[in-house]
This record gives structure tokens, C-alpha cells and sequence, in this order.
């Protein structure tokens, strides 16, 4: 479809899935069966109906009739092969709209460039996944298209089952990594895609956020741009079926 298709409507919800990173890490350790291709082109073991990673996410997502529009975020000039990974997707009968745009040099730029995509005809909400989190639930996305409309903004979390630390930004690297606080398992988590967001105020966040990317790197997630830029966000209960890949063994 042509991005001149997509349409405005009141209580619209668009999803914007993540695919234009450049896997690094994965593609460091590649073997015969990931043959160099990024890992959102890839089909994990588990996949059904010969799905790609990226298919599993898209498939997801296009299960949720609120669902009304899907924007991926691919390589620049490697929009073949994102549509390519979506041949094996079967769209239900009133299938979202599908939409292309180019990624950016870091995943901020990804989402704004999406989000962007959609500003002329924006959408009430918009939730944001990782195309390399392909075991996401239409339960879970479900869940969090009702959550943000009460909240404005939110993730779903994890709880963590073992002890974090937080370390020494001083460390020389000619010693041992220095703990510099322990912090608690009750008061932290582990923070999972989709998260979602009132469109306008997270469109308007992330204009703000290529203007001021923080002096230690780029910003972490949404989640993060929206606490920088508009307010609090809000958790709910995450899935631990809703992993993400990051190395080839990860797709077993």
C-alpha cells in the first residue's frame, strides 16, 4: 500500500515495529543457519506457518482488531526485504494497514522517523515494539491498547528474580568492575515492548529528544523519552514469553 492510503480517525491505533537495526551482535555470531541475513529476517524454530521474526511480531499485532494501521521501520533501501519477510503472513479478512519507512542511524531515530510518517494523519495511540521480540501475545498487546488509554503512557514490566547492582562509571578497566549501589528487586524491572502512547504527546517528546540527545548516549527506549519530555509512565504486568532476540541461539 501507499503511505497516501493511510487515514485519520478518531480513536485510531497505530503500531510502529522496530526491524532497522543492523543486528550486530547477532551477526557476530553467525553459523550456516543464519547465513548473515539481520535477525528479524530470520525463522525461529518455534515459528508456525514458516513465519520470520519480523512476520511472528507483524502477525501479532494484525491479530488485534483495535489495531488499525502497522508502520515497520526497516534498513535504509531494504524495504524489499522487509516486505519480503512478510510473505507468509496470513492478514485476517479487515487486515491493518501496512506501511514502510526508512530506519535512522539509532533507534530513536527509527521511531521519530516513523512517528513522523504517521504525524499527517495521526492516530489517537501508538505502541512501539521490537521487531526481535516475535513471541509477543495479541493478550498482551491487547492489554496494553487499554492500559495507555487510561494512563497516556505505558510498558509492561517484568519483576526481577535475581539481585541488580548498579555500577561504577569510573572503572579504569584495569581492575574489577566496581558496584557502586544495590538496589532493590522490589523497586526495579525489566522493561519490554510494546510500549504505548498518546501519539501527539510522544511525537512532540521525541522532536524534543533529537534536539537533546543525552551526553552518555543515546536515549534507552520511549519509556524513557516520555519521562524525560512529558511526565510519568505507568507499567503493567509484562510477559515473559515476550523475549527478545539478540544472539542466533536466542531463536531456538
Amino acid at each position: 500500500m501507499n503511505n497516501e492510503q493511510l487515514t485519520a480517525g478518531g480513536e485510531r491505533i497505530a503500531a510502529v515495529i522496530l526491524a532497522a537495526g543492523a543486528s550486530k551482535r547477532f551477526l557476530q555470531r553467525s553459523s550456516p543457519r543464519t547465513g548473515g541475513i539481520k535477525k528479524e529476517y530470520q525463522k525461529p524454530a518455534s515459528s508456525k506457518d514458516d513465519l520470520t521474526v519480523l512476520g511472528m511480531s507483524v502477525n501479532a499485532f494484525a491479530s488485534v482488531p483495535s489495531v488499525s494501521c502497522i508502520v515497520i521501520a526497516h534498513p535504509e533501501n531494504d524495504e524489499d526485504a522487509a516486505r519480503a519477510a512478510l510473505n507468509t503472513v496470513k492478514f485476517p479478512a479487515l487486515k491493518p494497514e501496512i506501511f514502510f519507512v526508512n530506519g535512522g542511524p539509532s533507534r530513536r531515530a527509527s521511531v521519530f522517523n516513523a512517528l513522523s510518517l504517521l504525524a499527517s494523519y495521526p492516530p489517537r495511540y501508538v505502541l512501539i515494539h521490537d521487531g526481535a521480540r516475535p513471541w509477543v501475545t495479541p493478550s498482551l498487546i491487547g492489554n496494553i491498547a487499554e492500559a495507555v488509554k487510561i494512563h497516556g503512557a505505558v510498558i509492561p514490566l517484568l519483576p526481577l528474580t535475581e539481585t541488580p547492582k548498579e555500577l561504577s562509571a569510573e572503572n579504569d578497566g584495569k581492575g574489577p568492575v566496581i558496584i557502586s549501589r544495590h538496589l532493590k528487586r522490589a523497586s526495579t524491572g525489566l522493561a519490554q515492548t510494546p510500549q504505548a502512547f498518546t501519539f501527539q504527546e510522544i511525537l512532540r517528546a521525541h522532536e524534543k529528544a533529537a534536539a537533546s540527545v543525552p551526553e552518555d548516549g543515546e536515549f534507552t527506549d520511549d519509556a524513557e523519552i516520555w519521562d524525560r519530555f512529558c511526565g510519568q509512565v505507568a507499567a503493567i504486568s509484562g510477559d515473559p514469553v515476550n523475549r527478545k532476540i539478540t544472539f542466533p541461539e536466542d531463536l531456538n
